[in-house]
């Protein structure tokens, strides 16, 4: 918004509008923010769902919904299970558990993985 707020103080002084068109343009822009500000406000957070969409060029769809309070726990308990299981240890040894946690508790939002493979599968992992 900021920069919007620069570009139209710039017309001002370029002479192009005059001060009641640029307040009137400002005064448009910071509702525009506030808006934004009370929409991303009205879902809580932890009312939140991890996406996970897979979409094969052979039409092999997946759409997973999980809730993100879910996602959570899981990962604070599924890992300390996986790594007492031989076969699932190798899959999660490189994965950064507290990492993610720490993302989720800072409120991480909106695309977190979009992969396009070679043959034209698509990935995508968005959290809203």
């Amino acid at each position: 918004m900021k920069d919007e707020i620069s570009r139209v103080l710039t017309l001002v002084e370029e002479g192009k509008i005059d001060k009641e068109k640029a307040s009137e343009l400002i005064t448009v822009l910071q509702g525009k923010d506030q808006q934004e500000l009370v929409t991303k406000k009205e879902v809580p957070y932890g009312s939140k769902m991890l996406k996970i969409r897979v979409n094969s060029e052979e039409g092999d769809n997946v759409n997973v919904n999980v809730p993100i309070n879910l996602v959570k726990a899981v990962l604070k308990v599924g890992t300390n299970i996986a790594e007492k299981i031989p076969e699932a240890e190798k899959y999660v040894k490189d994965i950064n558990v507290d990492l993610l946690i720490e993302a989720i508790e800072n409120e991480l939002d909106g695309q977190i993985v979009d992969i396009t493979s070679a043959n034209g599968d698509k990935v995508f992992v968005v959290i809203e």
